[in-house]
């Protein structure tokens, strides 16, 4: 029995990706990202994983629905008087919802259609404009993450690219083929037992998101039987200690980490209804 040898404890930098513009429907997300990566002097790079706000990727797929244009059910109407919130929100959270799992005055908790624990169904009018619209989570977020990694990596924007601004355009890129980063989509989410909300993962691209350690050496040569940690919900906190809550910053890079390389979906870190004691 012996310690994981392939994860070491080292530096890791995390680096703000400020300067976006508002994202609006068709955004090529992972291009623009790379893009201002590089117009901020901290191009992407192997090993980099990149984080995005669920919020801006919700925007770019055009997962945003009017309030007013909602006609709430008759489920909508009696679970609105028992919460206190407006019919026509709780409609759409019904409609991107799996069950209900808990609803007083003031909260809805809900598991939506991806497995997702959470207040609202994830939906919420922070960050958009107007009063009318509410963005809700993309339909696939892992699917989301895998478009903007292809994105940055098909773009061929990378330490060198300020020196293309003269006499090449995008379509005379070649791409970086041989680029491996990793890619998570993530929001803020409430927990149980605990005040304050954290940055979680609801997607990933190109890394496992849950570190196994069962069968691994702690520092006593004991056997670790259960020890698992969910890297991409570390990774999303991480970033969201630039990225805030307001500031325009929705995307971070976090470097340094050590990964295993691989396409895995978020289900890997949801828990079985097995297994989950408060189910």
């Amino acid at each position: 029995m012996s310690r994981d040898p392939q994860f070491s404890v080292k530096a890791v930098g995390v680096f703000p990706v400020g300067g976006l513009p508002e994202i609006v429907r068709g955004t090529d997300l992972g291009r623009l990202i790379a893009e201002q990566c590089a117009v901020n002097g901290t191009p992407i790079a192997g090993g980099d994983l990149v984080v995005v706000a669920q919020k801006v990727v919700s925007k770019a797929e055009g997962a945003v629905q009017r309030i007013s244009a909602q006609v709430p059910t008759e489920e909508a109407l009696e679970l609105a008087e028992r919460v206190g919130k407006d019919p026509r929100l709780v409609q759409i959270v019904l409609d991107h919802s799996s069950r209900v799992v808990r609803a007083v005055p003031g909260v809805l908790i809900v598991e939506t259609r991806h497995g997702f624990i959470c207040a609202n169904a994830g939906i919420d009018q922070s960050n958009v404009e107007g009063d009318d619209l509410v963005t809700t989570l993309p339909d696939d977020p892992d699917l989301s993450a895998r478009t903007i990694r292809d994105a940055i990596v098909k773009s061929g924007i990378g330490p060198d690219w300020p020196g293309l601004l003269e006499g090449s355009g995008p379509s005379d890129r070649p791409g970086r083929p041989g680029l491996t980063i990793g890619v998570l989509v993530s929001d803020t989410f409430n927990r149980p037992w605990r005040e304050g909300s954290i940055n979680v993962a609801i997607g990933t691209a190109g890394f496992d998101p849950l570190r196994d350690l069962r069968g691994s050496a702690d520092d006593f040569d004991r056997e670790m039987t259960t020890s698992m940690v969910s890297l991409a919900d570390e990774v999303a906190s991480t970033a969201q200690l630039v990225m805030g809550e307001s500031g325009r910053v929705p995307v971070a890079i976090v470097r340094g980490v050590d990964w295993e390389p691989g396409d895995y979906p978020i289900s890997r870190l949801l828990r079985p209804p097995g297994k989950d004691l408060f189910r």
